[in-house]
């Protein structure tokens, strides 16, 4: 038996908010006599800036993991798969040293951070009554050991990065199966990798700010073990995105690193086009009455593209303006079984969740520095996410799609779900939409850019 069911959702529009979000601009123009041709935004000293030299700072941002896991008990018989993922706060420490030649910049750092990432609201293997497998995640601390390889445009610095990385990370596996609960923790410390880019700015005197992103990859956790009488495998990935916001102080730099350079011009119109990833977040649950109730995470990821307007007005170095951007996205999850899973079982639930587009609508707010300019920006989004359910269980079989309008650009989407019955067993699923958004852009501005003249 077939069973085809389309629920539609309403569009939502909500606030969202955009935390840490930097882009840079660079502009080649002639010095000229701007009198009577509007505003001359002029540093108070000459902006020589040199990079060389040793440096010290402080950081603070967000991480969020999304690690593809396994977990098989023969006995039961499941063999799910499923997402693990953890998110929160960090902070840390970051010293480190740049060489310049003409514009190059090369340079060594190393941090050390604490880690607030945790997740514990996954429930697998029926997840009712008596049978359960409960798992909390953590990523308890990181570090990492980097070159630094840049383009300096005065008083900014574009750099990318990437070296050794290391960590803590803990799994906790609470598990039960017709008897006794047991519990196993898989805590160790791991190395692995990492990649990332930055944009690094003179903020006047011995002081920069950056803003920076690093993909970690701590490597993969396997192993086999017994609880309550009960062989189980089990795997999971450790992977990390890092998105934080730097202050750091630079040694030794009398006489050579001044002010600030004069803020660019960022009045008025502009477009441009965009290009990076996205990464779902997506605490669901997918329940059948007196069968199961399990409670797990769905991560879309993928690449996206679009384009963008907008118009900015500026007094001194505070700019605020206005923006709106479409994007197109391949983000997709499509390897998440739950309810079983194992072959020789007639109850397979899999789920495919994907977001094939968005939008947003945002005011700006922010500081000039030189030729970068960092903002908050924060506003109304929009977009489409589609999950399809295909299930089998013992009197039948069907597929259910929820198609939902919902926002973006990190914020709490909003929950979308849908009742439905299949075989006789009454089922309900419902699933967050929380979104990790990282992308670069390229604008060009209609205005003519107006340097200072010395």
């Amino acid at each position: 038996m077939t069973i085809s069911t389309h629920r539609a959702i309403k569009t939502s529009l909500k606030v969202a908010f955009i935390a840490g979000l930097a882009t840079t601009a660079f502009s080649a123009a002639q010095a000229a006599d701007l009198r009577g041709k509007g505003p001359v935004y002029k540093a108070p000293v000459a902006t020589i800036y040199n990079w060389t030299g040793f440096y010290v700072g402080v950081n603070a941002g967000l991480g969020v993991s999304s690690n593809r896991s396994a977990l098989a008990v023969p006995a039961t018989p499941s063999a799910e798969t499923f997402m693990l993922g953890a998110q929160g706060g960090l902070v840390g420490l970051q010293a480190g040293y740049n060489w310049q030649s003409g514009n190059w910049v090369i340079g060594a750092e190393t941090d050390i951070q604490w880690s607030g990432q945790r997740n514990g609201n996954t429930c697998i293997n029926a997840c009712i009554g008596g049978a359960f497998g409960v798992i909390d995640t953590a990523v308890t601390w990181f570090g990492t050991t980097r070159a630094r390889v840049g383009y300096a445009n005065g008083s900014v610095l574009n750099y990318y990065t990437g070296g050794v990385a290391y960590g803590g990370v803990r799994t906790t596996i609470t598990e039960a199966v017709g008897g006794p609960a047991g519990a196993i923790t898989f805590s160790n410390s791991r190395t692995g990798w990492t990649l990332g880019s930055g944009v690094e700015a003179a903020l006047g005197g011995n002081w920069t700010g950056k803003i920076e992103y690093l993909y970690v990859n701590l490597g993969k956790t396997s192993a086999a073990f017994t609880l309550s009488g009960n062989a189980n495998t089990f795997s999971t990935e450790h992977r990390n995105h890092i998105f934080r916001a730097g202050l750091n102080y630079q040694f030794g730099k009398a006489g050579s690193m001044l002010a600030a350079a004069p803020a660019s011009d960022w009045r008025g119109l502009y477009v441009g086009a965009n290009v990076g990833s996205s990464l779902g977040f997506n605490d669901t649950r997918l329940a059948a009455t007196g069968a199961s109730n399990e409670r797990f995470l769905l991560s879309p990821r993928g690449f996206l593209g679009g384009a963008q307007v907008g118009y900015n007005w500026q007094a001194a170095n505070a700019v605020f303006g206005v923006e709106a951007d479409f994007q197109g996205s391949t983000s997709k999850d499509n390897q998440t079984c739950v309810i079983g899973c194992f072959a020789a079982t007639p109850s397979i639930g899999t789920i495919e969740q994907k977001t094939p587009w968005l939008g947003t609508l945002r005011g700006r707010v922010g500081y000039a520095s030189g030729s970068a300019l960092f903002y908050l920006t924060g506003g109304l989004a929009y977009g489409n996410v589609k999950t399809t359910i295909t299930e089998t269980i013992p009197t039948g079989a069907g597929i259910i799609t929820v198609d939902a309008k919902r926002e973006y650009l990190y914020v709490d989407l909003g929950s979308h779900g849908v009742n439905y019955t299949l075989g006789g067993v009454a089922h309900t699923f419902s699933t967050d939409t929380h979104q990790h958004i990282f992308r670069s852009g390229l604008n060009y501005h209609f205005n003519q850019p107006i340097v200072a003249k010395f």
